[in-house]
């Protein structure tokens, strides 16, 4: 296997990470929310809080390794 093809798999093995990290943040999120509401009796303020850190935090991993690729991606070509 060469050079560039163990970098494509890492490359899609990042980003299929990101694929993933998405909706179980948001998942994890929206439950640590509901079980709050519950526990607190608080419905629905901190479902909803939660749910956006959740889509928030989504958004950061992604920006995150789309970042460490272009750096990669710099470094290799100077």
């Amino acid at each position: 296997m060469s050079d560039n093809d163990l970098r494509d798999k890492r490359k899609w093995a990042e980003y299929s990470t990101v694929g993933l990290m998405f909706p179980i943040s948001i998942a994890v999120g929206l439950a640590i929310g509901y079980f709050l509401d519950k526990l607190l009796n608080t419905s629905p303020y901190l479902l909803i809080a939660f749910t956006i850190y959740g889509v928030v935090a989504g958004f950061v991993n992604l920006i995150k390794v789309t970042k460490q690729n272009g750096k990669r991606k710099k470094s290799r070509h100077h």
